[in-house]
């Protein structure tokens, strides 16, 4: 059974940084991606990694603030997150893909961890 377990979330302030963890067994064949959900929206695709990081994505509303990246070695998955706007305030879910190939579809995930809150106050 697969677990993924995120860390780091907390309460920042506008402008400033957090970096979520997300650590299981298991992912060094698989691309992972992290999503989020705010209160009252749908789950939305933040970035995600293809297995070996050599290929990466970014929602729009991220690109050149978030950046993921992948420790093969240690099991985990990273998010950098800089420059917080009190509209990235969401619960992170870590995800492991089906496959190697990076995607930003929910469905082609199979793995989700548990969720951590971010809260960016302005």
């Amino acid at each position: 059974q697969v677990q993924l377990v995120e860390s780091g979330g907390g309460l920042v302030q506008a402008g400033g940084s957090l970096r979520l963890s997300c650590a299981a067994s298991g992912l060094t064949r698989y691309a992972m991606g992290w999503f989020r959900q705010a209160a009252g929206k749908e789950r939305e695709f933040v970035a995600a990694i293809n297995w070996s990081g050599g290929t990466t994505y970014y929602a729009d509303s991220v690109k050149g603030r978030f950046t993921i990246s992948r420790d093969s070695a240690e099991n985990t998955v990273y998010l950098q997150m800089n420059a917080l706007k009190p509209e990235d305030t969401a619960v992170y879910f870590c995800a492991r893909s089906n496959g190697g190939t990076a995607s930003v579809r929910n469905n082609d995930y199979n793995y989700w961890g548990q969720g951590t809150q971010v809260t960016v106050s302005s």
